[in-house]
């Protein structure tokens, strides 16, 4: 498919209800509102192909940024397009979905993350917080540096209820996906998540909560779920 072929079905798929609450979540115009469950629709058929992910995320259309992601190939992508997707991300569902999967799942993901968690740029240092996650439930152990993750819990410990608005969430996060994802990192995780305590992020007036991670963590720990890898970051 065309990437015109791409916004002319996604277009076809607009949905009042969906753009409504999206709205509420931050979404930037312009954008059509297509449920999640219609663009895979479309996925099915394309697959993955890296032009055109490149192209329909270059269009600055909200939903044709986020199916981007859904067909992007993560072997393919550049360090330099992961940067640029980073940078034009205009709502969350852009830095710590879409751009923190693919970022994850390419080569790049370790130093990425790293760089855009020091990022004064609330929507980068979000995405750069969710990349590690994503890293975290996907790479096996011996691929990760568990000493820098380590650390990374950490500074977490010290910073998280003075950082930025969505940083604090996608950290809250972090704790959780080091402790479900990195036996080596588990017992720390929920020391950690007990000092931090609930994390207060403002959520736009919706019905959304934060995860209470020591609750998080010890539903994964009661399920026996401690190191079950994910095959992909993106779903």
């Amino acid at each position: 498919m065309t990437k015109d072929e791409v916004l002319k079905a996604l277009q076809s798929m607009s949905d009042p209800n969906t753009k409504n609450t999206l709205l509420k979540h931050g979404a930037k115009e312009p954008f059509f509102g297509v449920k999640i469950g219609d663009m895979k629709k479309i996925v099915k058929k394309i697959k993955k192909d890296h032009e055109l992910s490149l192209e329909l995320y270059d269009t600055g259309n909200g939903d044709a940024m986020y199916f981007a992601g859904l067909i992007a190939d993560e072997n393919k992508i550049s360090k330099k397009d992961l940067e640029k997707w980073a940078k034009k991300a205009n709502w969350y569902m852009h830095s710590e979905y879409t751009v923190a999967w693919i970022a994850a799942e390419s080569k790049y993901g370790f130093e990425l993350g790293q760089e855009w968690i020091r990022s004064k740029d609330e929507r980068i240092a979000s995405a750069g917080w969710s990349t590690l996650s994503n890293l975290a439930s996907i790479k096996p152990d011996e691929e990760l540096d568990i000493a820098a993750f380590d650390q990374l819990l950490d500074h977490v410990s010290e910073n998280i209820h003075n950082a930025q608005n969505r940083v604090r969430y996608t950290m809250n996060g972090f704790v959780i996906s080091a402790a479900a994802y990195v036996p080596a990192l588990t017992k720390k995780a929920m020391k950690i998540a007990e000092k931090i305590g609930k994390v207060h992020v403002e959520m736009g007036g919706t019905s959304c909560k934060v995860p209470l991670a020591t609750d998080y963590i010890q539903k994964i720990i009661d399920a026996d779920r401690v190191g079950k890898k994910r095959k992909m970051a993106r779903c």
